[in-house]
């Protein structure tokens, strides 16, 4: 007994103390179900706020409305205004440029399929938005980002401010935007900045952070002043970092395409989304997702070659063509497919019978899909919603049925049901220590009772309880007061509908990811089978996402738990790969030599030093399902991201913006415990921590 913690204790009398509450829920009710009188009015304090913000402030933010809408205008004209031909040289001469012809192969078909699919003018709207955008996130973001390297006061409220604006859905703060800037194209345009700054701002913070001290000295010792200090030492010496800030800015503005068109109202491509996706025409909105698919995946590939390129040495006595012979050509090169266009028109105005659209084919290969398969598809439904959704969200008590399971779920049952977990539980104990008992017996009486059945106090404790054992005394008090906000705003029963379904989304999507990722890293074929899948799923409108599973598992929660999962499942993907494979070949030498086999090599050498980069990928499924929760909600969930699209469509902002906090606040939970369960596992297996 003496391996026996006293946190394992302390879990052993919570699982007591909720089969005591479970006992009594029939005479205190207000155990499963907080009572509505006891629910402090947090909307309706946040109603009366942004009515006095509206009253106050609506005139000036309306005025830089207006003023944003010139250059936005000025931007979306140009493009239109240019010939096709024209941007497409343009885009592949830089794209050469700056990563060779690879990168400018891929340019030219990308950009070629945006016209021959008759979607240029949309997609120049769209390119608009993020051209303004873009510049106007980046300049934010390195402004924050250097008053948070210089302040350590500005850093402790920007840093939470960042993981807010990162974490609450772009709907919720849809209506106050909307209140507050009216509606139109530039309103979509500054909820785009909103969402894609935050990636500049803590790249910024980390690339002037590790500029080494010996270049710092090095300047002070040549007497720079501290503006030259700056900008000619350290945002120098920082910049590849701000780089990738940027790119991951313009990854973020591309995927809020869609989301601004709601707001925007705007014919540009992800409008075409929208309104081909409320029509369910899933050829019509797969063409045009792809659009905004390869513009993200054209403009990923510039930036991050741009953010890793090593900068070129200076050349003394450089002439004025040599110093600006990039700037020349793409001058040239504009100027000669411009004059070309004059004399060849189709570079001009592409012809509508040289357009490809091959929507209605894709459409009938879904219909028949659909038609010819109806019976197995109904069975898989069937099969993972009474067999696996149900179970975990209202338990065996309630799912065990004759409709569902064939059989009635009687006393007899359950009392074997019972005997089986005790006895499982009391072996686990004695062979396998307290803490697998106790994860035994919190599943079978999660399976039991059903997650959305058991009893806030012990939901709370426990998770307050989880924090301290992982991170401490201040993650646990941050995770008390998260949850007990959403408790005391009335939100818990969303809320364990939304932990619910994208708990399990997560789950499912770790353990496929990460098999399909050992699989990938092992296997080189498998890799780049895998690559332009996870590289179309994570650039994809998560709109477009939702279509095919609509159209072939119809409107319910399993197909929102395929969406989630189709999206959150990349990154698991991805980080077991790439943790696997930056294994140190020292390592892999020295386990050769003393005779591991290839499964030995992988179970006992591999993964266990991967475990830092893989438990990233975990936090990153589980910041993936969150987003992915508020878009699976028009399929019929009934969480958080439902209420989030009650308080936009009603005009009640407090509402929507109690569930966007909400979601937040399960995003931030989760990733400090990640995080803290990752360094706790690190340091058990003698890994370097700050590796």
């Amino acid at each position: 007994m003496s391996r026996f913690r006293a946190i394992d204790w302390a879990w052993l009398g919570l699982i007591a103390m909720t089969l005591v509450l479970l006992a009594l829920r029939d005479s205190a009710t207000w155990l499963i179900k907080y009572p509505d009188e006891w629910v402090v009015p947090i909307t309706p304090w946040l109603n009366v706020f942004m009515d006095w913000c509206v009253d106050n402030f609506g005139p000036f933010f309306r005025a830089f409305s207006a003023a944003l809408d010139v250059p936005m205008s000025a931007v979306r004209d140009l493009l239109n205004w240019l010939p096709w031909s024209v941007t497409l040289a343009l885009l592949t001469y830089v794209s050469y440029v700056v990563s060779g012809w690879r990168l400018a192969l891929f340019t030219f078909l990308a950009i070629l399929y945006m016209v021959v699919i008759g979607y240029w003018s949309e997609s120049m709207n769209s390119l608009a938005l993020v051209a303004i955008s873009v510049p106007l996130a980046v300049a934010i973001g390195f402004g924050l980002g250097t008053l948070s390297f210089y302040s350590k006061r500005a850093e402790r409220i920007i840093g939470p401010t960042m993981d807010l604006l990162q974490t609450v859905p772009a709907f919720a703060y849809l209506l106050p935007i909307l209140l507050l800037f009216g509606f139109g194209p530039v309103v979509g345009l500054i909820a785009s900045v909103l969402y894609a700054f935050p990636p500049t701002v803590r790249n910024t913070m980390l690339g002037l952070s590790r500029v080494p001290a010996e270049v710092i000295e090095a300047g002070l010792m040549a007497g720079a002043t501290p503006r030259q200090l700056f900008w000619r030492v350290r945002t120098p010496t920082a910049l590849r970092q701000i780089l990738l800030g940027v790119n991951q800015t313009t990854m973020a503005a591309f995927s809020m395409v869609i989301i601004a068109s709601i707001i925007g109202g705007t014919a540009d491509i992800g409008w075409e989304v929208l309104s081909t996706m409320r029509k369910a025409q899933f050829g019509e909105s797969l063409l045009a997702g792809i659009v905004i698919a390869l513009m993200a995946m054209v403009m990923d590939r510039i930036t991050a070659a741009a953010a890793i390129a090593e900068p070129g040495e200076p050349k003394i006595n450089q002439g004025f063509v040599a110093r600006h012979r990039f700037l020349i050509l793409f001058t040239a090169v504009g100027l000669g497919v411009a004059l070309l266009s004059q004399f060849l028109s189709f570079l001009v105005d592409y012809p509508e019978v040289w357009q490809i659209y091959p929507a209605q084919i894709l459409n009938d290969g879904v219909n028949y899909l659909v038609v010819e398969h109806a019976a197995t598809i109904n069975l898989i439904k069937s099969w993972a919603f009474f067999f696996v959704m149900l179970p975990v969200k209202m338990g065996f008590e309630q799912t065990i049925t004759p409709y569902s399971w064939g059989f009635e779920f009687s006393g007899a049952l359950k009392l074997l049901y019972a005997i089986a977990a005790v006895g499982l539980t009391l072996w686990a104990a004695f062979r396998r220590g307290l803490s697998r008992a106790i994860l035994i017996a919190f599943c079978a009486t999660l399976l039991f009772f059903g997650l959305t059945r058991l009893p806030w106090p012990a939901l709370l404790a426990m998770a307050t309880l989880l924090s301290w054992q992982l991170g401490g005394t201040r993650l646990a008090l941050g995770t008390l007061a998260g949850l007990g906000f959403l408790v005391l705003a009335g939100v818990w029963p969303q809320t364990l509908l939304s932990i619910y379904l994208c708990g399990l989304a997560v789950l499912l999507s770790f353990v496929i990811g990460v098999a399909l990722g050992v699989l990938a890293s092992e296997f080189d074929g498998v890799s780049a089978f895998l690559r332009p899948i996870n590289d179309t799923l994570q650039t994809m409108p998560l709109f477009v996402i939702l279509i095919p599973f609509v159209m072939i598992f119809k409107i319910g929660e399993f197909t929102a738990l395929l969406a989630i999962m189709a999206y959150a499942i990349v990154p698991a993907i991805r980080y077991a790969e790439h943790g696997l494979r930056s294994v140190s070949d020292t390592v892999i030498e020295a386990a050769t030599a003393i005779g591991c086999t290839r499964w030995q090599m992988l179970w006992r050498v591999k993964l266990p030093l991967a475990l830092p980069v893989m438990m990233l990928g975990l936090n990153q499924t589980i910041m993936y399902g969150i987003a992915m929760l508020v878009i699976a909600a028009l399929v019929g969930t009934n969480g958080l991201g439902q209420r989030v699209y009650i308080g936009l469509g009603d005009g009640d902002f407090g509402v929507g913006m109690v569930a966007g906090i909400g979601m937040a606040i399960i995003a931030i939970i989760a990733d400090r415990l990640t995080q803290a369960w990752s360094r706790k596992r690190q340091t058990e297996l003698g890994i370097d921590v700050e590796q």
